[in-house]
C-alpha cells in the first residue's frame, strides 16, 4: 500500500503541475474568446486550427523518444548511455527538422492554408519544446516532481502574463510610451498570441539547460536502434492519437461550408475546454503512472497492483465526469463569457466522456508496455484514427461538430474494448470489472439525466452526485480504511 501512497503523491504533484497551468490556460480561452480580443469566433477558430497542428507535430519531433527513455532508463544498467543516447538523438533531429521547416516555410504554409508569418513562430515554439522533451523526461525518471511542475507552472505563468500584456494593455501603453509604441501593431493580435507562446518556450528551456551541461555525451549506435525500434510503434501511436485527439478542427474546416467553418470550430474548440477537465485527470495519473508501471514491472505481484490502480482511476474519473456535468453551465459563464460560443455546449458530456475512456485505455495500455509489445499499441492507435476520420467524414456534413465529438468518443471507447480484449491475452490483469463497470454506467446514466433531462436543476444534479459518492464510500469503505490506516 505504501507503493500507492508514493504513487497518489507524485500524481499529486504532476497534477499541480498539470492543472494549475492547465486552469491558468483556461483563463487564455476566457481571454481569446472575449470579442474585445479576437474580433469574431471564426478568429477563435483560427487559433484553434493552428493549435491542432501544434499537436501533431510535436508528436513527431518526440517521435515515441520519451517512452523509449522511460523504458531503457529502467531497464539498462548504464543509465548515463540511455541519457547520452536519446538527447543526442532529440536534439540531432530537432535542428534538422528547424532547418528544413524554416527553408520550407511559405510551401508549407500554402499547403495547410495558414500565414507564412505564423508559420515562422511555430517553428521556432516546435523547436524550443522539442529540446526540452527528455530534460523534463529525466525529471520524472528520477523522481524529482517539485522540479517539473515550478518549471511547467512558471511557463503558464509567462505564457499568461504575456498574453494579458500583449493583447488587453499594450494598446493603450503603446499611446503613453514610444518604445512600446514601436512593439505595438493593430490586427496583430493573433501573431501576439503565439509571441507569448514562444518566450515561454525558451524561458523554459533556458531553465532546463543545465541538463544539457551535466550529461555526458555518448552516443551507442546499437542502444539507439533499439530505442528506435520500441519508440516507432510509440510515434505511429502519437500520430493516430493527435489524429484522435485534434483533427476534427481540421475536418470541420474542410468539409462545412466555407462561410461558416471558422466559427464552427470556434464555437467546437472553446466548449471543447470544458472537456479538459477531464483530461487534466487523465494527464496528471498518466505522468504519475507510467514511471510506475515500469518500475514495479519485475516486483511481486505487479499485476494486482495494476488492478488496482485502474479501479481507483475509474471512481476518480466517474465523479470527475458527473461533477463537470452538472455544473457546466455554471462552468461555461466562467470560462467562456461570450454567449456566442454557447451553442456547441452540447458536447460536453460526450467529450468529458471521451477523455474518461482514453484515460482508461492509457491504464490499460500497460500490458503492451512492459511486455515490450509496443507494436499493438501502434495498431489500436491507427484503429482509433481510422475510426476517427470515417466518422468524422461520415457525420461532420450531417450534424457538425456534434458528430466530430461522437466520432472522438466512440474511437476512444473501441481503442478501450480493443486493448483489454489484447491485454487478456497476452498479460492478464486481475481487473474488477463488475465493480468498474458499475462505476462507468451509474456516473455515465447520472451524466444524461443531469444534463439532457434536468439541465440547470441543481436540486436534481447535486443529489444525483451525492448519491454516486455515497455509492464509492459504500463500496470502498474497507480501502479507504486502510489508506488512513497507512503511513
Amino acid at each position: 500500500m505504501s507503493g500507492f501512497k508514493t504513487l497518489f503523491k507524485q500524481t499529486f504533484i504532476y497534477g499541480l503541475a498539470t492543472v494549475l497551468p492547465r486552469m491558468l490556460s483556461f483563463l487564455l480561452v476566457r481571454l481569446h474568446t472575449d470579442e474585445s480580443v479576437l474580433k469574431s469566433v471564426a478568429d477563435y477558430g483560427d487559433v484553434s486550427l493552428i493549435f491542432s497542428y501544434f499537436v501533431l507535430f510535436n508528436v513527431i519531433l518526440a517521435y515515441g523518444m520519451e517512452t523509449a527513455f522511460f523504458r531503457f532508463f529502467n531497464k539498462e544498467d548504464d543509465k548515463a548511455k540511455v541519457v547520452g543516447t536519446s538527447s543526442i538523438s532529440l536534439i540531432a533531429s530537432s535542428f534538422l527538422f528547424f532547418v528544413l521547416a524554416l527553408t520550407f516555410q511559405n510551401q508549407i504554409a500554402n499547403f495547410i492554408d495558414i500565414k507564412p508569418e505564423y508559420i515562422n513562430l511555430v517553428i521556432w515554439i516546435l523547436l524550443l519544446d522539442a529540446l526540452v522533451i527528455i530534460p523534463f523526461a529525466w525529471l520524472r525518471a528520477n523522481a524529482r516532481p517539485v522540479k517539473y511542475a515550478i518549471i511547467k507552472i512558471l511557463n503558464v505563468v509567462i505564457n499568461l502574463g504575456l498574453n494579458l500584456f500583449l493583447l488587453l494593455w499594450l494598446k493603450d501603453l503603446a499611446t503613453e510610451s514610444s518604445v512600446l509604441g514601436t512593439i505595438y501593431k493593430p490586427n496583430f493580435e493573433i501573431n501576439y498570441i503565439f509571441i507569448a507562446n514562444l518566450v515561454a518556450s525558451a524561458v523554459t528551456l533556458l531553465l532546463m539547460s543545465s541538463f544539457y551541461f551535466k550529461i555526458k555525451y555518448t552516443f551507442d549506435s546499437v542502444l539507439w536502434k533499439q530505442m528506435m525500434r520500441y519508440a516507432f510503434p510509440v510515434l505511429i501511436a502519437g500520430v493516430a492519437f493527435s489524429i484522435n485527439e485534434t483533427f476534427d478542427r481540421v475536418l470541420l474546416d474542410k468539409l462545412l461550408p466555407e462561410n461558416i467553418a471558422k466559427t464552427e470550430i470556434g464555437m467546437y474548440s472553446a466548449c471543447y475546454k470544458l472537456g479538459m477537465f477531464m483530461t487534466l485527470f487523465v494527464t496528471a495519473y498518466k505522468l504519475g503512472v507510467e514511471p510506475y508501471f515500469f518500475s514495479h514491472a519485475n516486483t511481486e505481484n505487479p499485476k494486482k497492483n495494476y488492478a488496482r490502480i485502474l479501479e481507483y482511476f475509474v471512481i476518480f474519473g466517474s465523479a470527475i465526469l458527473l461533477g463537470v456535468v452538472v455544473f457546466a453551465d455554471i462552468l461555461k459563464v466562467i470560462l467562456i463569457g461570450n454567449e456566442a460560443y454557447w451553442k456547441a455546449m452540447v458536447i460536453v458530456p460526450i467529450v468529458l466522456l471521451a477523455n474518461l475512456c482514453l484515460g482508461i485505455y492509457h491504464n490499460l495500455s500497460v500490458w503492451y508496455k512492459v511486455t515490450d509489445r509496443t507494436k499493438f499499441g501502434a495498431y489500436i492507435s491507427v484503429f482509433g484514427a481510422i475510426l476517427t476520420l470515417a466518422l468524422n467524414f461520415w457525420l461532420i456534413p450531417i450534424i457538425s461538430y456534434v458528430g466530430s465529438a461522437i466520432a472522438t468518443l466512440s474511437a476512444y471507447a473501441c481503442m478501450m474494448l480493443v486493448s483489454y480484449y489484447y491485454g487478456n491475452k497476452y498479460y492478464p490483469i486481475p481487473y474488477n470489472l463488475k465493480k468498474m463497470g458499475l462505476y462507468l454506467l451509474v456516473s455515465t446514466a447520472f451524466s444524461v439525466i443531469s444534463f439532457y433531462v434536468y439541465r440547470e436543476n441543481y436540486y436534481v444534479g447535486i443529489s444525483l452526485l451525492m448519491l454516486f459518492l455515497f455509492l464509492v464510500v459504500k463500496l470502498e469503505k474497507d480501502q479507504l480504511k486502510q489508506l488512513v490506516k497507512e503511513k
